[in-house]
């Protein structure tokens, strides 16, 4: 309704009509915008039309924004730069998993020892966000040892063939893949090896060992596979919200991401696009969700689909 007055108040022939003129043609002016909108129907209505429309990615036009087409629609400006953002970030989430994974399995094993009280002593430093490690290995490999890039997805001019213009992305990616899976580390080998702690202390596991088998067998059958359920669920749950992006670290590095896409929104105050990220998360987490039970039911023999 304010942008509307504002809108007529900016023209001239507006000002010279009467009070009661001026009023009915806002009013009309904001039904009909209702009416465009599809606000003036039931709420049950209007939700299976914003399911459909976010199903087909009919996300409207943004305010400010514009693809590098020239599109101002939020669809083109979210797809345009989500592959940009899952090529760096689903690929930390990756390595971080997988890295936390198994050197936290590792170290429950040496539960005490030297690494362990060492892994444990370093944890805190996880709080410090990976962008804040990233300025210092700017510092350190670009200003100081001049052998990488501070930033950016390619060198520039761009690199002409599919081969040098990879290796440039790959060489562009290696500071800001190496701040997060710093800032992560220390932490997510804590949290694992403790995960991994608890279900050593379970009466089958015992009854391996008295078993003797192995303590790689131990691991595989007896902690990791009972394990299983929540470790997916954290892995599928860190990638869909790994791409979102990261507005900081993407900010840091100028990587052209989705993270870096809603940082200018917000400081156009852009609402359909920040709306549009976070309408497609939303679907993301609920298809994950739904998906995650499927596996659930798979992997895990405790659980049963019934009925």
């Amino acid at each position: 309704m304010t942008n509307i007055v504002m809108r007529y108040k900016d023209d001239s022939s507006f000002r010279n009509l009467s009070e009661e003129r001026q009023k009915e043609l806002i009013e009309s002016r904001f039904k009909s915008e209702m009416k465009r909108r599809g606000l003036d129907k039931p709420f049950p209505i209007r939700s299976v039309y914003h399911l459909k429309s976010a199903i087909t990615l009919d996300l409207g036009r943004a305010m400010y924004m514009t693809s590098d087409g020239g599109s101002a629609l939020v669809k083109n400006i979210i797809l345009e730069r989500l592959p940009v953002t899952v090529i760096l970030f689903t690929t930390a989430t990756v390595i971080n998993f997988f890295l936390h994974l198994f050197l936290g399995l590792r170290l429950s094993r040496k539960y005490g020892s030297f690494w362990d009280k060492l892994v444990i002593a370093l944890s805190p430093t996880s709080v410090i966000p990976g962008w804040f490690y990233g300025i210092f290995l700017i510092m350190i490999f670009y200003s100081w040892l001049h052998i990488l890039p501070p930033g950016g997805l390619v060198d520039y001019p761009p690199p002409s063939g599919t081969i040098p213009y990879f290796l440039s992305i790959l060489k562009h990616m290696v500071l800001p893949l190496a701040s997060w899976i710093i800032a992560s580390l220390f932490l997510g080998i804590y949290q694992q090896r403790t995960f991994f702690l608890i279900y050593s202390t379970e009466d089958y596991v015992e009854v391996a060992k008295a078993k003797g088998l192995t303590p790689r067998q131990i691991e595989y059958r007896y902690l990791l596979k009972p394990a299983l359920p929540p470790v997916i669920t954290g892995f599928a749950l860190s990638v869909i919200s790994s791409w979102t992006g990261a507005i900081v670290t993407e900010t840091v590095f100028n990587w052209p991401g989705l993270g870096h896409v809603v940082s200018q929104a917000i400081s156009y105050f852009d609402a359909p696009v920040i709306v549009g990220v976070t309408v497609i998360y939303a679907y993301l987490l609920a298809i994950t969700v739904l998906v995650l039970d499927i596996i659930y039911a798979i992997i895990d023999p405790r659980m049963r689909i019934q009925g």
